[in-house]
């Protein structure tokens, strides 16, 4: 087949569409395709070295992505690796737009998907262009500016419903980018690994935002598929660093998710090449952590948990990667994982974690059935394969399903849909049916018998059809499972139910589902005939005698459906006629299952049901909405299987009916016609839906019946009749396969050599699919014709008569007309040529040709006829015309016209959205039916069958690029014509058709904008306000197709905004009518958020022009176009000059044409703002706005309008950037700034060559000399992990552009500024703009504003402080929260601003702000504290802090004084942290000297500061991490402040009395005794522990584990709110700690802290003990059970407090335990039982008799304690598995009922436990009742039924 291929096309294609071979017409595609090619080729490569950009290679990009859709990969080798260079230098053209680049990246992705195609020998990418492309987007530098609009960045106009809109879109431009790495980088070279690692690895610094950019970018780019031989160049360089980083991160920061990735993605592509042993408890917990599950009572969660979870995709690659090998670790800890999160899954269980699990269920079997193909069945390729000692055994997997069964039956029933839980079962029963399909049969058939529970049912069901496939085919593991196929099916009949719709649907769907994978033939005489059948197989064909029992009772049911559901029972009178949503779900779910049925049948079964179905439908009378469409569709499917038996019944009877009715004169011209006419003409119209050869024999009754019906008056009535002419032309005119059988040629063979039972569930082979394909025969099409001569051509010449006035219509008449032309276009519209017309020349100018190519669809169009295709559109025009002169309000007929003219543009035999949903449904059904672990599409033949078909109709509906020619536009016209009439209705269904034509035809924009912007001219009077709305829709366009107002081309742009603006000056506007404002408002949100920058360079680079070259000179097929010559190159170049020169005049006069716009006084205000929308849309990074503009935006700084300001503020920063002098920068190698050792390994921290980078208070330069000498290094995380090759540095001042200039040396654009800003009137006006509230309580700190002030700042220098000075004095004086914000943005500005500035200029401006900020922060406020904390943090952000060391010196003044009382303090507090966090591990000595000065701070005692400095300690500690390869920080460490804090606590560890919290009176003097200080140091060191939990990188473990027995001490054991502080702070924070993640190391030390906690005399202390251990061990369980000490020590503890004194101890220590044993921490062993039974048999003392006086329970006897010790661990023993009866349970019961007459507490403690087993039990109680004997059956119903007390 691949030879007889090449020959044709002269090349071995990489890999084309298999299903082309299967069309009809397959013979003509090589040719076709090889044609297409060449076209493409050379005129892409053509276009790309005339460097057209625009137009070219655009057009021809489109076209190459569409032969793909039609055609696959079909080219050779070689031009597929020459496609993906062009396209790859394409996307890599820096300064190319951006919508382009999409468009290009989407094109690539597709070529380079099939990574099989291409193996790194035949292409390499280099990785850093793709780096730069993706840093140049995603951290644009200019975006935020307002300099560069993606086609999502925030804009000034959103309300909250485009937020959405937003994200969705920002996500797609990210999407994209990200895709497109991930398909280059098996391509990269092998070098690349190291190249990435020098270039990012200096960024890992993990306190600054750069560790989350380093991070995903080695997620992204780093290569993971080298060969073997490579590894020591690809993942070795850097598996060990990142997986201890990993290892060593406790609070998952949000950058642990990438690295997550990363590892998933390694362990995928190398199995067998690492080794995991190690990690693998590692892995699991933090697996089972991210789950999020709640445990033990009161729980607080750290938030950062839940958002920074790991994503359960990269969870499941990974899991499914580390199973199997020789050890099988991996799948141990697996099971342990499900046993430990089964009984989550029970459905009584909900909550925001459930969505997780069902994924985690869902996605687990999928990926490790993916592993499986993978490594058993896929082709090999160059990609390294799976070595043997790691593929996954046989054993492997019967592990894995077992482990997973149980949640996953739990899962069915779960209140989430059973989806998650069909779709798992599928993927596990591919693997091992025998394991998964009994148990779903087990729960299945019970739910089919009862009728109380459809939830049960509908669940059981749709896990049935999830596993139908394998049980069907049976196989050698599980032969049995197609016996119970007749079973079900039968069992599933009752479900047919009229009156629950959701059951009615499962069962159709059910029913189907089998009936589609097995033939329905009675082989039951084989039994005599056949002797080699296998005592299954005899019982398959015994079983098989039923089937046509199955399909009567089927049909009996339906017919019961269909009764209960006609019009007259389910509505009144008054209600409409149309058939509900439910009725047609029902409707599509009766006909789709009936026809499948009828189509598997045989032959014998078919007559028996066809007389079924013919008696029903024609002894009863039907309406035609409801019963009579679910009627006609089960006679369809009947007719459609097999035509000739069919028709044979329904055609004579329907006909002979029709006759016998119409023959009176009268009936024709009744408006209610008679039932009985109406339900046959139904009837027939449905039953002739079949293959045109078998309906030509019955061609002269049809004629008739349709001269006779189609002029009937009653509407219903003719539109029936239409209906069965549309039919009649449809079957005679297209090309479809005529029948879906599963299994080729039909199950009419006889038995005795071809048995169907073996074909149960056998899938379609693709090479001998044997379609029987329908191709209309000259017979057929001749016929067609005739009845478009006989019915067509009269209609058409009475509507032509009537448009030229000379034949009176009635609008029924007119109607009636249009009907019968739109079904004849309908049903014939495939034997229709196209329309003709002449091309429209210069739409666009081009040097390559741009001509439409054509794709043969098995039509040969006979142009001897009439092409009634033209003739309906030149009747149709003038029809139109006539209608909108004369009557414009017969709407109806207008709606049939639009109608008509979008079927003349775009109908070839099937429509869009019908294939489209087509599609859908065919991916629905083939994702719930298709084997993933053979692949090789091994469908069923049904579905290969919609395939191909499929493949056909995308071949009708390929219309894109078609080429604009008069006709197109005359239509257009016309629709744009009733686009803007007088009724709303129409207006709406012609601009829906108009815009789906826009976007078909080449260039018709440019063509019809002017005609719609006449409409908005305000110099054409004549317009009507209808006229002006409809203009304004065609211009928005709908919410997907094109958008008039906003192409992205300077040409179209330049005619619609300034025209939209001017509008507001037409007399048809009016701002009165809402509709007319919204539609404004619509608009300009859509530009807004579409608007993308419109590129002005349309520069080729050279290499693109090389690879181009490269493909104009390969054959196979060679390029059509010729090489461009020289002269053609020169000219190519100097017309892309000429259109960038083109396009900045374009932009300039378009800026021009806005601001004469708002120069107009007239213009309302809406329209101002519209206008200065657009304006600040147009700022760019490479184009410098023209000075007028500038002059208006800074005028507008002073607007009265606050949306005006807003904008104007924002554009004024952006021109601050433009208009900024570049700084020199100068590359160094670090090792010139400082001594660099030896850097082979690697070493991060506070080394000695980055010592000179932190803040050093003994040389600060505060000279000019020191300022000049000193090395500024402004971003913080330079030099922390390891240095760069290259550091760019400014170069020296000298070298830097002039500072102070004077008016003269400014250009024009900086006069323009300067001149305003150093007017005092102006200054004064903008200040007193900016200090106003805009929404009290809501406003922040605004970073627009803080970017002008830089801005202005930065580029004049301190040209206006002088003026701004006093107004700053003034604010910085005034304590209302708006001024004080307006003068902190001010103040962060300036001192980001001055980074260039000379030092007496810097010292001049720090001795005028330190006063300032003084002042500030004694006025702070509590609303204006967060904005002067932003204020000092955005100061600080990114600067060298010895360039700040005025303002950290002023900040660390003393900031806790009492001055001002304890809220200032905290203020001050806070403001300094800002300062500080943002210079992280640069400020060693600040740190020191700041926690100096608060340690004596601690026992402050103000609620509010100590919150403060508990936060602000957590912040000086957070560089003290516990890293790898770093080295130990300089900063103050935890260890020696904890020394220190524990000592001054002593009083309190010491005494054993309990802590009491102490109120002061807060004016008491003198020194409090050093308890009560120690009780405020307490709350203080709780607040740090609190504010740390969540913060810092690495939990210090050992530190605080000295704090725990205190805090055992004071939490207190209830839920209580009412407690103090102290107490309450104590409890979270043990909540906190105890769910910290735990090193292996770190464990014993907790325990041996725990276990001397137990022994403590509080009970309380003992109770907290346990509910600590619970979480801890839950969230640490992998690490804790890798170590069999551990496990034991834990058991022996929870153990010994089951026999605690305190009767609550004891409890807890049950439940702790029943926790362990039920997620398998712990098992219930033999030596345990036998300890608890033996417990229980302790003796108890007789009662003595009370003596009177002692009222009080003396304390209970040890022997008492022993004894109620074993019966708890009894009752945790049963609580332990709540949802099922394992072995030992029963004996466990009975000894437990024994205890049921003990003294207290012993009574209460079994009475608990049975009431819960009783309610755990109830719900399977049938199932759970076989575990036990009668004879315990017996003593449970005693024990559990409550006594009855009236006996």
């Amino acid at each position: 087949m691949k030879t007889a291929q090449c020959d044709t096309l002269g090349f071995l294609p990489q890999k084309d569409i298999v299903y082309n071979k299967l069309l009809p017409y397959a013979d003509r595609l090589d040719e076709e395709s090889n044609d297409v090619l060449s076209k493409i080729k050379g005129n892409l490569a053509r276009a790309v070295q005339l460097r057209e950009i625009w137009p070219g290679v655009l057009f021809w990009t489109r076209k190459l992505s569409t032969y793909m859709r039609l055609y696959g990969r079909k080219f050779s080798k070689e031009d597929h690796v020459l496609f993906i260079k062009l396209l790859y230098e394409l996307v890599t053209i820096p300064k190319l737009e951006i919508s382009m680049m999409q468009g290009f990246s989407r094109l690539l992705i597709n070529l380079l998907k099939k990574k099989e195609l291409l193996s790194r020998e035949d292409l390499e990418l280099p990785w850093r262009p793709l780096y730069e492309l993706h840093d140049r987007i995603l951290y644009s530098k200019t975006e935020h500016l307002g300099l560069n609009w993606f086609p999502n960045s925030p804009r000034p106009r959103t309300s909250s419903k485009n937020i959405m809109l937003k994200l969705f879109r920002r996500c797609s431009v990210e999407n994209v980018i990200r895709a497109l790495v991930k398909n280059c980088r098996p391509y990269f070279s092998d070098s690349a690994t190291q190249e990435m690692l020098d270039e990012w690895r200096p960024l890992l610094c993990p306190f600054d935002v750069t560790m989350q950019r380093a991070i995903s970018y080695f997620e992204l780019f780093l290569p993971t598929t080298l060969p073997p031989e490579l590894h020591d160049k690809g993942f070795k360089l850097w598996f060990e660093e990142m997986l201890s980083l990993w290892v060593s991160v406790q609070n998952l920061p949000s950058w642990e998710v990438h690295l997550v990735s990363l590892f998933a993605r390694l362990a995928n592509d190398n199995i067998g090449y690492i080794d995991w042993t190690p990690y693998i408890p590692k892995i699991f917990t933090r697996i089972l952590r991210s789950l999020n599950l709640p445990v033990g009572t009161s729980q607080m969660m750290v938030p950062r948990y839940i958002t920074n979870a790991y994503d359960i995709n990269h969870a499941v690659l990974w899991v499914s990667a580390l199973l199997g090998g020789p050890d099988k670790e991996a799948q141990a800890q697996l099971s342990g994982l499900f046993k430990s999160i089964t009984s989550f899954f029970h459905p009584s269980n909900h909550g925001r974690w459930l969505m997780k699990l069902m994924k985690l269920l869902h996605r687990l079997p999928a990926s490790v059935v993916r592993r499986l193909h993978r490594e058993r069945y896929r082709k090999p390729t160059w990609l390294t394969p799976v070595p043997d000692s790691h593929k996954l055994t046989e054993q492997d997997i019967t592990e894995f399903v077992n482990s997973m069964m149980e949640p996953v039956l739990l899962a069915m029933f779960s209140k989430t849909g059973s989806l998650d839980a069909a779709k798992a079962l599928q993927n596990l029963a591919l693997m091992r049916p025998e394991l998964v399909i009994p148990p779903v049969l087990e729960k299945t058939y019970p739910a089919l018998e009862t009728l109380t529970e459809p939830h049960q049912l509908t669940a059981t069901l749709s896990c049935m059809i999830g596993v139908a496939r394998s049980l069907v085919s049976g196989g050698r593991f599980f032969p049995e499972g197609p016996t119970h196929m007749l079973p079900l099916l039968m069992r599933a009949l009752p479900g047919v139910d009229p009156n629950d719709f959701s059951k009615c649907m499962i069962t159709f769907q059910f029913i189907a589902t089998f009936v589609t994978l097995v033939p329905l033939v009675d082989c039951s005489f084989a039994l005599h005939e056949r002797t080699d059948l296998t005592e299954i197989e005899r019982e398959m064909c015994s079983a098989s005698a039923e089937f046509e029992d199955f399909v009567l009772q089927f049909m009996d049911r339906c017919f019961a459906l269909i009764d209960s559901s006609t019009l007259e029972q389910t509505r009144e009178e008054t209600e409409t006629e149309k058939m509900t949503h439910l009725e047609s779900l029902v409707e599509l779910g009766l006909s789709s299952t009936f026809s499948t049925i009828l189509t598997q049948c045989s032959l014998d079964i078919f007559k028996v049901a066809l007389e079924k179905v013919f008696n029903f439908a024609t002894t009863n009378i039907f309406e035609t909405r409801v019963a009579g469409r679910m009627v006609a569709d089960m006679c369809r499917a009947a007719s459609k299987c097999h035509p000739a038996e069919a028709l044979k019944v329904f055609v004579p009877h329907c006909c002979n009916a029709i006759n016998q009715i119409a023959v009176h004169e009268e009936v024709l011209n009744e408006e209610e016609l008679d039932k009985e006419l109406l339900w046959n003409l139904q009837l027939l119209s449905e039953v002739t839906r079949v293959d045109g050869d078998k309906v030509l024999p019955y061609r002269s009754e049809l004629v008739q019946i349709l001269q006779l019906t189609l002029h009937l008056k009653c509407k219903q009535g003719y539109t029936l009749a239409c209906n069965l002419l549309h039919h009649i032309l449809r079957c005679t005119a297209l090309i479809y396969p005529t029948e879906y059988c599963s299994v080729p040629g039909g199950f009419h063979q006889p038995i005795s050599d071809y048995l169907p039972i073996k074909d149960w569930g056998r899938p379609g082979d693709l090479w001998k699919l044997d379609i029987r394909w329908h191709v209309p025969s000259v017979e057929e099409t001749s016929f067609a014709f005739y009845l478009l001569d006989l019915i067509l051509q009269p209609e058409l010449q009475r509507l032509q008569r009537f448009a030229q006035g000379e034949q009176d219509l009635s609008r029924d008449d007119i109607l009636q007309s249009l009907t019968i032309i739109q079904h004849c276009l309908l049903g014939a519209g495939s034997l229709m040529p196209p329309l003709k017309g002449e091309p429209i020349p210069d739409l666009v100018q081009s040097m390559v040709n741009l001509n439409e190519t054509t794709f043969y669809t098995g039509m040969e169009y006979d142009h001897s006829r009439e092409n009634y295709r033209d003739a309906i559109c030149r009747v149709m025009r003038k029809l139109l015309h006539y209608i909108l002169e004369h009557t414009e309000d017969d709407t109806k007929s207008l709606f049939s016209i639009i109608k008509i003219i979008s079927d003349l543009l775009h109908f070839k035999g099937s429509h869009k959205h019908e294939f489209d949903s087509r599609w859908k449904s065919f991916n629905l059904v083939k994702k719930s039916m298709e084997n993933r672990l053979h692949g090789r599409k091994q469908h069923i033949r049904a579905l290969l069958i919609d395939r191909v078909m499929l493949q056909h109709e995308l071949r009708k509906l390929t219309v894109e690029g078609c080429q604009y020619r008069s006709i197109h536009q005359d239509l257009m016209k016309d629709l744009l014509r009733l686009s803007t009439s007088t009724y709303s209705q129409v207006r709406n269904r012609a601009q829906t058709v108009l815009f789906t034509a826009l976007g078909t035809y080449n260039f018709c924009c440019r063509d019809l904008i002017p005609h719609v912007l006449q409409f908005l001219n305000p110099d054409n009077s004549s317009v009507t306000q209808q006229q002006f709305k409809g203009a304004l829709y065609c211009f928005l366009g709908n919410h997907n197709g094109v958008c008039l107002a906003n192409l992205h081309d300077w040409d179209c742009i330049s005619l619609t905004w300034p025209a939209i603006v001017r509008s507001g000056l037409s007399s048809a506007m009016s701002l009165e009518k809402p509709s007319i404002v919204r539609l404004f408002d619509d608009l300009a949100d859509k530009i807004h958020r579409q608007y993308e920058t419109i590129g002005i360079d349309f520069a080729i680079p050279s290499e693109c022009c090389a690879v181009a070259k490269q493909l104009m000179v390969t054959a196979a097929p060679v390029p059509s176009e010729p090489i461009p010559t020289d002269e053609n190159v020169a000219e190519g170049l100097q017309r892309q000059e000429q259109k960038n020169t083109e396009s900045v005049q374009k932009y300039n006069q378009l800026i021009v044409d806005l601001l004469d716009n708002l120069s107009n006084r007239n213009l309302p205000w809406k329209f101002e703002h519209i206008a200065i929308g657009f304006l600040s849309l147009l700022l760019r990074d490479d184009q410098q706005l023209p000075p007028a503009a500038i002059t208006f935006f800074v005028k507008s700084l002073n607007h009265d309008s606050l949306y005006v300001r807003k904008v104007a503020i924002s554009a004024v920063a952006g021109i601050m950037k433009q208009i900024k002098r570049p700084h020199k920068k100068v590359s160094v190698t670090p090792s010139k700034l400082c001594e660099i050792k030896d850097t082979s390994n690697i070493v991060a921290g506070d080394r000695a060559d980055n010592k000179w980078l932190q803040y050093d208070s003994s040389s600060l330069p505060v000279t000019q000399e020191s300022w000049d000498k000193c090395v500024f290094v402004e971003k913080t995380h330079w030099g922390y992990y390891c240095w760069p090759k290259e550091l760019t540095m400014y170069a020296p001042s000298e070298e830097q552009p002039k500072q102070n200039l004077t008016r003269d040396e400014m250009t024009e654009r900086e006069q323009i500024i300067y001149d305003h800003f150093t007017d005092p009137a102006f200054i004064s006006q903008f200040i007193e703009f900016l200090s106003l509230e805009d929404r009290k309580g809501k406003d922040t700190f605004s970073p627009r504003r803080f970017c002008l002030f830089k801005g202005l700042f930065r580029n004049f220098h301190d040209a206006f402080l002088p003026l701004l000075q006093p107004h700053m004095e003034r604010l910085v004086a005034d304590s209302h929260e708006s001024k004080q914000r307006c003068v902190a943005e001010i103040i962060s500005g300036l001192i980001r601003g001055c980074k260039h500035w000379s030092y007496p200029k810097v010292e001049k401006l720090w001795t005028m702000l330190c006063p300032l900020l003084r002042t500030a922060l004694s006025n702070i406020t509590i609303e204006t504290y967060a904005d002067w904390g932003t204020c000092i943090a955005t100061a600080c952000e990114s600067r060298d802090p010895r360039k700040l060391h005025w303002l950290f010196e002023m900040l660390m003044e003393s900031p806790v004084n009492g001055e001002g009382g304890s809220f200032v303090d905290a203020c001050r507090l806070y403001v300094l942290q800002g300062g500080l966090a943002q210079q992280e591990w640069r400020v060693p000595e600040l740190l020191h000297r700041l926690l100096q000065y608060l340690e004596p701070k601690l026992t402050q005692v103000y609620k509010n500061v100590r919150e403060r400095i508990g936060s602000v300690l957590t912040y000086i500690f957070m560089i003290d991490v516990n890293l790898p390869f770093t080295k130990p920080t300089m900063s103050p460490r935890i260890c020696d402040f904890t020394e220190r804090v524990l000592l001054r606590l002593k009083p309190l560890t010491e005494g054993d009395e309990e802590i009491q919290n102490h109120v002061i009176e807060e004016n008491e003097v003198g020194e409090q005794d050093e308890r009560t200080q120690a009780i405020k140091l307490l709350k203080t060191v709780l607040k740090w522990l609190k504010a740390s939990a969540g913060r810092s990188f690495s939990t210090a473990i050992t530190e605080q584990l000295r704090f725990l027995p205190l805090l055992f001490k004071i939490a207190p054991v209830e839920n209580d709110d009412s407690y103090d502080e102290l107490k309450r702070d104590a409890k979270t924070c043990l909540s906190l700690m105890s769910q910290g993640l735990l090193y292996t190391e770190q464990v014993p030390m907790v325990l041996e802290v725990l276990r001397e906690i137990a022994g403590s005399n509080s009970w309380h202390a003992r109770y907290t003990v346990l509910t600590y251990l619970q979480i801890m061990v839950f969230y640490n369980l992998f690490t804790v059970m890798s170590d069999e000490e551990i496990v034991n020590s834990i058991r022996g503890l929870v153990i010994k407090l089951l026999e605690d004194e305190q009767l609550e101890v004891r409890e807890m220590a049950a439940t702790t335990l029943s926790g362990f044993l039920q997620c398998n921490f712990l098992s219930m062993d033999g030596p345990m039982q036998a300890h608890f039974e033996a417990l229980c048999k302790t003796r108890l003392p007789k009662k003595r008799k009370r003596e009177l006086g002692a009222m009080v329970d003396p304390i209970p006897s040890a022997d008492l304690v022993r004894r109620h010790a074993g019966v708890l661990g009894l009752s945790a023993c049963i609580l332990s598995s709540p949802y099922d009866v394992p072995t030992w349970m029963p004996q466990l019961l009975m000894d437990l009922s024994a205890h049921l007459n003990d003294t207290q507490p012993i009574e209460m403690t079994v009475k608990k436990t049975l009431s819960n087993f009783r309610r755990t039990h109830h719900d399977n109680w049938q199932q759970h009742k076989q575990q036990f004997t009668d004879d315990q059956l017996l003593v449970l119903t005693d024990l559990l039924v409550s006594p009855c007390y009236y006996a």
